[in-house]
Order: C-alpha cells, then sequence, then structure tokens
C-alpha cells in the first residue's frame, strides 16, 4: 500500500469514495453530502490550505483523509482533518490510522502546528487526538456534539489558548457540518 497527496484533477475519484463510503453507513443522502464535500475540498486543493492525503492500492484509492486551514488572528498553522473515507470492504485492517499516520506526519513537515478534527473520539483517539474544549481553541461554527471536537499538538509545545473563533475554508461553511 501506498500513501500519498494528491492534487485536485483527482476531485471526481475523491467524490465518489466519500459517496461509497458514507452511503453505506450512513444513507444515500449523507452520502451525497459528503460526496459534495469531497469534491469541493477536492478542487481547493492547492497544498497550502486545502490538502487531500490518500491510500493507494492497485492503482486505486482505498482511503482518502483531508486537512484544511483554519486561520485565527494570530499566525497560528491549525488544519483541521476532515472528512475521512476508506472504502467499506477494507474498513477494519488499520488503514484509515495507517493514513491519518501518515496525514499528520506530512503536515507536521510542512509546518502544521496543531490539528483538529470533529468526530468519534474512540477512533481518532487512537491517532493521538484528544478532547479539545472550545475554552482553548473554538470550532468555526456552532459544535452539534461539542465532545467531538478533538486536537492534537503537532509540535513539542502543548496547545495554546486563543481567544477568536477560527474562519474555515468555504466548503465547511454549511452549519449541516457540524
Amino acid at each position: 500500500m501506498e500513501f500519498r497527496s494528491i492534487d485536485r484533477k483527482y476531485s471526481q475519484e475523491l467524490a465518489d469514495l466519500f459517496r461509497s463510503c458514507f452511503t453505506s453507513s450512513e444513507g444515500e443522502a449523507e452520502g451525497e453530502s459528503i460526496a459534495a464535500l469531497a469534491a469541493e475540498l477536492a478542487e481547493s486543493i492547492d497544498d497550502e490550505s486545502v490538502f487531500c492525503f490518500v491510500a493507494i492500492e492497485s492503482d486505486a484509492a482505498v482511503g482518502a483523509i483531508f486537512f484544511s486551514k483554519l486561520t485565527f488572528e494570530s499566525p497560528a498553522r491549525v488544519y483541521m482533518l476532515s472528512p475521512v473515507a476508506v472504502l467499506t470492504s477494507r474498513q477494519g485492517q488499520g488503514i484509515g490510522k495507517k493514513l491519518i499516520e501518515f496525514g499528520l506526519n506530512s503536515m507536521r513537515a510542512r509546518g502544521a502546528e496543531i490539528a483538529v478534527t470533529y468526530g468519534d473520539p474512540d477512533f481518532y483517539g487512537d491517532v493521538g487526538f484528544l478532547s479539545l474544549s472550545e475554552d482553548c481553541l473554538k470550532a468555526p461554527m456552532k459544535l452539534s456534539m461539542p465532545f467531538g471536537w478533538l486536537g492534537q499538538s503537532l509540535t513539542a509545545s502543548p496547545i495554546p489558548v486563543f481567544k477568536d473563533r477560527p474562519t474555515c475554508v468555504t466548503a465547511f461553511k454549511n452549519p449541516a457540518y457540524w
């Protein structure tokens, strides 16, 4: 299995991967919603505000993750990991964990200081994410499930307190994702 970053020319393949995964687990409406999000993020890949990493096997993506920049008043380099997809037939084999670890290491090498995500604390806890209070680092929008706001420092320093609410990339400005 190969892990690598990809560019925007794979936007349709990424949308199809996310559609398949989320339709299987969450239903058709959620599959279409997350496919649209993945397509918009893929079209925005610029290796500055949006990054995408994939797990490739037999010349096909079996998993993909996105990192998108959160912008604060301070010059901190904070990126949000979301969404994440692994083909349904390949789930439970550690591909997602390895892909996330690859992505975190790649983002660290690119100078990212903090990674956050919004999801299942049990799953993301396995790759170093811890519960994150909005008193420390606010989400870009109101959270429907605050217990799912998670973060980790990608440096030797702890996550500092940010007083302002960050802005996110356009694709995540839909309250339905929060």
